[in-house]
């Protein structure tokens, strides 16, 4: 593809809707170039760029939507399945030794490991076939969000250059994410460990690499090995739903949870437990509820999902024998990205300021359909539904 029309699809597609001029991309190369040899990066390392384009298709992914979006239901449905729970719970008979040599090196437990392996790439499966250089070469010239991307590609060119893997094998996603963890090379830098001695770390290929650099990179943002993430429990009749959440004021230790009616989901009491919790409600007051650690909060530093966490958290208890979880919804309905948008301009127009109307469920909407549940004494919930829509409209 010559620079002309790359330029010329970068200016008429996705780029059109940044307001900052691109700069021809030969132009951009030169400069990155000069840039990255002046950080120490050699002749032979930068070789692998020759030939690189930005890749169109890099772009599509980064600024695409899909038309729903996605329920806790749907969303646990596709990753939590009696398949993946035995095959997670053969691999931690298969790899115990291993396992249990990291558990006892970082504290993470070794369910928790395969658990996060899974929800990755499918136990390895599932890396991603993008080059990882081309990737972020797109993404850094793109001016969205150049900068960010810019010093993960001068740290994926640092990495080669240390020799960890050949540019043709460090595979990834549309994002850049890397291996069997999908590690930013960032993260990489910063966590990534060499697990079995062999003078690189491999999260393509090495196991021991792979769970070393996991395990490294919990503890190090406050995993705590003699603690589970949560817990499936029963909310009392009459909860009060704006006590639910992760924020700092929604801390509570599990005896206080206990002390207003919140048991465990067998209709037990809670434990006797001063430890801190919070009440999650991935599916709003409708569906399951959870009382989460601090386990989970680290997990959400992983990845800043409240579905991912839960899903994490659920699955490594599914290793172990736990029960699957009790009061999914039935028949939860999507909201497509349309309807979300409606949704945040009828709570404006109600005087309830959920931003720019953007298809996409934040904090600030959140905050606003508390502030509408509140007036119209529904739940507080904060959870975007379909009822929630019909009841502002």
């Amino acid at each position: 593809m010559s620079t002309l029309l790359l330029n010329s699809l970068f200016n008429t597609s996705l780029l059109a809707q940044s307001e900052p001029q691109v700069q021809p991309f030969d132009e951009w190369m030169e400069e990155f170039r000069l840039e990255a040899k002046a950080k120490g990066l050699s002749d032979s390392t930068l070789a692998a760029l020759d030939g690189l384009q930005p890749r169109e298709r890099v772009l599509e992914l980064d600024g695409s939507q899909p038309e729903f979006v996605q329920t806790f239901t749907r969303y646990t449905s596709l990753r939590i399945t009696d398949r993946q729970v035995s095959k997670g719970q053969a691999l931690l008979v298969e790899h115990a030794s291993l396992l249990e040599r990291v558990r006892q090196k970082y504290g993470v437990q070794p369910q928790y490991l395969v658990s996060f392996w899974a929800l990755e790439s499918n136990y390895g499966a599932a890396t991603g076939g993008f080059g990882v250089l081309e990737a972020l070469l797109t993404l850094a010239y793109d001016p969205r969000r150049a900068d960010r991307f810019r010093d993960e590609l001068f740290i994926a060119l640092q990495i080669i250059e240390d020799g960890h893997i050949a540019p043709e094998r460090m595979t990834g996603s549309w994002a850049g994410a890397m291996g069997q963890l999908q590690f930013m090379p960032a993260t990489f830098g910063n966590y990534a460990v060499d697990g079995d001695g062999d003078g690189r770390i491999d999260i393509w290929n090495s196991l021991p690499d792979i769970f070393e650099s996991a395990a490294n990179y919990l503890s190090s943002i406050g995993w705590k090995g003699d603690e589970r993430w949560g817990r499936e429990v029963l909310l009392p009749e009459g909860f009060d739903y704006s006590l639910s959440g992760t924020g700092s004021s929604r801390a509570k230790t599990v005896n206080q949870w206990g002390s207003l009616g919140v048991k465990q989901v067998s209709n037990a009491a809670l434990p006797n437990a001063s430890i801190e919790g919070y009440i999650v409600l991935p599916s709003g007051a409708t569906g399951p509820a959870f009382l989460v650690y601090g386990n989970y909060r680290v997990t959400m530093r992983w990845n800043a999902s409240t579905f991912y966490a839960v899903s994490v958290g659920h699955l490594a208890d599914r290793f172990t024998g736990g029960a699957k979880i009790q009061h999914m919804p039935v028949d939860e309905r999507a909201l497509s990205h349309l309807e979300v948008e409606e949704m945040q301009a009828l709570l404006n127009g109600n005087g309830f300021d959920a931003g720019e109307p953007d298809g996409r469920v934040g904090p600030m909407t959140r905050g606003a359909i508390r502030g509408y549940q509140q007036q119209a004494e529904l739940p507080m919930d904060g959870y975007a539904s379909f009822d929630l829509l019909e009841s502002l409209r």
